[in-house]
């Protein structure tokens, strides 16, 4: 019968993604004639346990490119965006989301603009991100253990050893003629 052992560790307790699409809104000072161009840029973020959810709190820069006065100038909109989510993470067993948990946000899909719109002098954005939370904790596993035997090795303390005082420099060749 093997006896069994409790390690305490550190692992991943809890883990879910969500991916979601923002509805976003710039006014430009120009009258816009065409968007030229989107794209996102410098999104960071941070989880927070909020009341035993996972908050997450982000933000991000979009820059739009777009023409006006009938084509004939452009120009680039910078924005920066701010965001907070709450994510309903599941826990193994009977973990529970303390503070001393640690809580890891990864961009599963970098926000990208899929869809823009010119409306009433407004260009409204449509931003699509993936964000994937894990939240590490304190767990235990039990693993087996066999009793093993005595595998030290036995130490030859100096004084034990007889030591040589003197050497014999033709033993090769006494060794060799004997041969």
């Amino acid at each position: 019968m093997a006896n069994y052992k409790e390690i305490v560790t550190k692992a991943v307790v809890g883990k879910a993604k969500k991916a979601n699409t923002l509805h976003l809104s710039l006014t430009p000072d120009e009258d816009i004639d065409t968007v030229l161009g989107c794209w996102v840029i410098n999104h960071n973020f941070k989880g927070i346990n909020q009341g035993g959810k996972v908050g997450v709190d982000g933000a991000f820069d979009v820059n739009v490119w777009y023409s006006y006065e009938h084509d004939t100038k452009t120009k680039v909109n910078s924005k920066r965006y701010s965001y907070h989510e709450l994510y309903q993470v599941p826990l193994r067993g009977e973990q529970t989301l303390t503070n001393s948990s640690e809580i890891l946000v990864r961009s599963l899909k970098q926000p990208s603009v899929s869809n823009v719109a010119i409306k009433d002098g407004n260009i409204v954005l449509e931003v699509d991100k993936e964000l994937g939370v894990e939240i590490v904790g304190d767990t235990k596993i039990k693993v087996p253990v066999e009793d093993m035997e005595d595998d030290y090795e036995e130490m030859i303390d100096d004084s034990e050893v007889e030591a040589i005082d003197t050497v014999d420099e033709n033993y090769l060749e006494t060794a060799n003629e004997e041969a």
